[in-house]
């Protein structure tokens, strides 16, 4: 297909979308629950060809791969309290404004447009996906094209489930993305790194569209001396070397209290070994990196520091070993960008205060992790750090909370999601004054005389 048919072939999908938008069709509460319904079905059936196919694309063991299926538990969330939310949400009126009655009424956006990544290439187009459904509006969905194999399942189980003008999806390159973005959309949802977000965001400012970018960044993991070191040990590595560490929310370095450093160390040796035995290349729980630039990127970073485990490689197979590095300073290359990888670098601090200015001097980060059973520290971290959101003393889990907001700060995104917060981010919160005709005092007309007092009265102001 030439770029002008194709740009043609765009053009009248989005207005196929926005026609069946205006119907009206998409705003009713039984339209919404039954789509919604439908796409846990679609589900349940693709289930197979879905885990299939992040193997395909980053070598991800069944286990793994049953996380982007796991977007159902978020699914059954939003269909059990859809009802709720769509209410009116009533709002208090001060005397002044007596009588009447005031509330705020979710309302859709209209057509959304939803950019997913590569990392989590089914669950990252879905979540937002169920959102923008609950909220009532149509979407336009465009998968990564670096994960082949899951945007051609998702591409199949859309046109299975959907009526095109209600939910569609593009598959394409930069120039499908560059394509989507010319047009004018109500809402743009993008999830992928900084770069890619000030183009999103520049493109959407041509339209005034407004957007929600989930980003990244370097999330740091801080560890007290007061910790189980075991168990902070089998959860960082967990929570760093899941996906090959191409997660988002990963640990991206640990701030390690320097009197704990040598233990911690060892422990994180040793639950290596424990979960990817003494080979992780033959390990058939470790993805692999998901393509070779992205590994070539990465191994340049293993040149510098030292290695206190891992450190192997194979650009054949697109494996790198769950990698440990100190010697790092804070202007080292690896330390200069999210890494993205399974690559751990460890600083120390002797102060906490230290530890912090160090992060504060850096871009805000999209999580930030601390290990420590001492509520002092917890409280000088949350009240003196910012981040898109905090974990303490484990790692990951916070965004599998559907009640709890998911997004980033600054550089590390804009706006959030999850459960509720998918409906809201999907819908427009309009307000509403209602008032009656019974009663109409005069304090507001002209001519105003000395009606002064009394509106000082009214605004507080005596």
């Amino acid at each position: 297909m030439t770029t002008s048919a194709a740009t043609t072939s765009l053009a009248n999908l989005l207005h196929r979308q926005r026609d069946y938008w205006a119907s009206g069709a998409t705003p009713s509460l039984d339209f919404r629950l039954d789509r919604l319904k439908a796409l846990r079905g679609a589900i349940l059936k693709y289930q197979a060809d879905i885990i299939d196919a992040v193997k395909q694309d980053l070598g991800r063991p069944e286990f793994e791969g049953y996380f982007e299926v796991g977007v159902i538990s978020e699914l059954d969330y939003v269909i059990k309290h859809l009802r709720r939310w769509v209410k009116p949400r009533k709002a208090s009126l001060p005397l002044s404004q007596l009588p009447g009655s005031a509330w705020v009424q979710p309302e859709p956006r209209g057509v959304a447009l939803i950019i997913g990544p590569w990392n989590y290439p089914f669950q990252l187009i879905v979540s937002p996906l169920m959102g923008a459904i609950a909220a009532g509006n149509c979407a336009l969905l465009k998968p990564s094209e670096l994960a082949p194999a899951t945007s051609k399942v998702l591409a199949q189980l859309v046109e299975d489930t959907f009526d095109p003008a209600h939910v569609a999806l593009v598959e394409g390159g930069v120039e499908a993305a560059q394509a989507l973005l010319a047009e004018k959309f109500d809402h743009i949802f993008f999830t992928g790194g900084e770069r890619v977000g000030k183009i999103v965001m520049q493109a959407a400012a041509q339209h005034l569209t407004p957007v929600t970018l989930e980003l990244g960044g370097k999330s740091p993991c801080i560890v007290d001396a007061d910790v189980n070191l075991e168990v902070a040990a089998r959860r960082i590595v967990w929570g760093k070397f899941l996906n090959a560490g191409q997660t988002c929310v990963a640990p991206d370095y640990l701030l390690v209290d320097e009197r704990v450093k040598d233990k911690l160390v060892a422990a994180l040796q040793q639950r290596i070994q424990a979960c990817y035995g003494d080979n992780p290349a033959t390990s058939p729980d470790l993805s692999r990196v998901v393509n070779d630039r992205q590994f070539d990127r990465l191994v340049g970073l293993l040149n510098q520091g030292n290695i206190l485990a891992g450190g192997g490689h194979d650009r054949g197979d697109r494996y790198i070993a769950p990698t440990l590095i100190d010697g790092i300073g804070w202007d080292d290359a690896i330390m200069q960008e999210e890494i993205f990888g399974p690559i751990l670098p460890i600083l120390t601090y002797r102060d906490l205060g230290d530890a912090i200015a160090a992060i504060n001097q850096r871009p805000k980060p999209l999580a930030l992790y601390l290990f420590t059973r001492d509520r002092q520290v917890q409280t000088q971290v949350l009240d003196r750090t910012t981040a898109g959101s905090v974990c303490i003393n484990d790692v990951i889990l916070q965004i599998a909370i559907w009640d709890l907001p998911f997004g980033g700060v600054g550089s590390s995104g804009l706006g959030s999601y999850h459960g509720k917060h998918s409906f809201d981010t999907f819908s427009h919160l309009k307000s509403v004054l209602k008032k009656p005709f019974w009663m109409d005092m005069d304090w507001r007309y002209p001519p105003y005389g000395d009606k002064v007092k009394l509106f000082q009265k009214f605004i507080g102001l005596s």
